[in-house]
């Protein structure tokens, strides 16, 4: 990610809904050495804080409603949160919850792209998001997968102004030409149930102990780990919950 910050339209957080809180602290603690912290308030209902030393870089919550699946979120900085949900209706998607302020911290959207991947707004006012992006066990990449990537484009383009950059085999998207992550289509490989979504990608230093550490602690290894031609090493992985992330070696800018 060319991104070191929190900017408008850029990735921002990310935050996990988990059926066992306790659980995902233990394995995400074990697989990038985060230090948690919960929110004691009562209003807060578990909201748990990732960081590596000082600065915050994810979220673990457990779940709010029945509905809710097992899954990571990623967040989009916007500096007008309710502006930005009118465009997402506009656009072809959908709001589900908010806008609605949390805390005196920010101002919260989730919403639905066309194709039915889910993804949060944040209009920062005392919490901008992730403190540090790129280092190990932080953020670093995000990928939708889908399988309408020309409504994804027609979409996303319109609600965020992203630019992107697309060669033979792959699209990504960028803030002013600032490349953030990338869009995958969903084949025949991927089963008919698994919805469109997005997927966050942790940088880590060495991708094939990151993948044994998460089998080792129950996690599964989707995508083994493996040398992108011309990219990074990377792996797709899922949590002992069942929420799916992936993790590429830290250091590699496309």
């Amino acid at each position: 990610m060319k991104l070191d910050r929190p900017v408008p339209g850029g990735p921002c957080w990310a935050e996990l809904g988990t059926s066992d809180l306790t659980a995902a602290q233990r394995f995400y603690t074990e697989l990038f050495g985060w230090r948690c912290e919960t929110d004691p308030r009562q209003e807060a209902g578990g909201y748990t804080v990732a960081h590596l030393g000082e600065a915050a870089v994810a979220a673990l919550s457990p779940l709010y409603q029945e509905s809710q699946p097992v899954a990571w979120n990623v967040s989009f900085a916007v500096s007008d949160a309710d502006v930005c949900a009118r465009m997402i209706d506009e656009a072809g998607g959908q709001v589900l919850v908010g806008p609605m302020d949390v805390f005196d911290i920010g101002r919260f959207v989730v919403a639905l792209d066309p194709g039915g991947a889910a993804f949060q707004l944040w209009q920062a006012r005392t919490f901008p998001g992730a403190g540090v992006f790129n280092a190990p066990g932080s953020l670093g990449w995000v990928e939708l997968m889908t399988r309408d990537t020309a409504r994804a484009e027609a979409f996303y383009t319109t609600v965020f102004g992203w630019t992107v950059n697309t060669s033979e085999h792959y699209t990504q998207w960028g803030v002013g030409g600032a490349d953030f992550g990338g869009m995958i289509t969903m084949d025949d490989k991927f089963p008919p149930e698994v919805p469109s979504h997005w997927l966050p990608y942790f940088a880590v230093a060495d991708v094939d102990a990151t993948a044994a550490t998460a089998e080792q602690a129950d996690g599964t290894a989707l995508m083994e780990p493996t040398s992108v031609p011309d990219g990074p090493r990377i792996a797709v992985l899922r949590d002992p919950q069942g929420a799916v992330f992936g993790v590429y070696r830290a250091g590699y800018e496309k």
